[in-house]
C-alpha cells in the first residue's frame, strides 16, 4: 500500500526533528480539544514550535492559519510545510532558534550529531 503524500511529509518532517533531538508529538483532538491545532508539536532548545502538514496545493484552512498566527504572535515558531519545504525543516527551525538566543550556535555541532 502506498503511503498518502500528507504521511510521507509529517514522516519526513518527525524524521528530522527526532534527528535533531527535539522532543515531539501529534496532538489529538478528538472530542475534547480544540479544532484547527497544527498536526506536529515540537519543543527544541526551549523553543516552542508548531508544524501544520500539507501535500500537494492543500492550504491550511482559515481556523489553522489563525491558530499558527497566534502561535507566532507569542513567540513561538509556527510553520506549514509541504513536499517542497520539507527537507528545510531543520535549518527553518535552527534559523528561528538562533535568531532568538544570545551567543553563537554551533551549527556543524548540530548537524553532526544529526548523522
Amino acid at each position: 500500500m502506498a503511503i498518502k503524500p500528507e504521511a510521507k511529509v509529517k514522516r519526513t518532517v518527525t524524521t528530522n526533528l527526532k534527528n535533531m533531538g527535539a522532543y515531539y508529538f501529534y496532538p489529538v483532538t478528538g472530542g475534547y480539544g480544540g479544532s484547527g491545532i497544527p498536526d506536529i508539536i515540537a519543543c527544541y532548545e526551549g523553543f516552542f514550535i508548531a508544524i501544520e502538514c500539507k501535500s500537494g496545493k492543500n492550504k491550511p484552512t482559515p481556523l489553522q492559519e489563525k491558530n499558527l498566527r497566534d502561535i507566532d504572535n507569542s513567540g513561538g515558531f509556527a510553520m506549514v510545510v509541504n513536499e517542497t519545504n520539507m527537507h528545510s525543516v531543520v535549518d527553518e527551525i535552527i534559523g528561528f532558534c538562533a535568531g532568538n538566543k544570545v551567543g553563537r550556535v554551533d551549527y556543524d555541532n548540530i548537524y553532526r550529531q544529526m548523522q
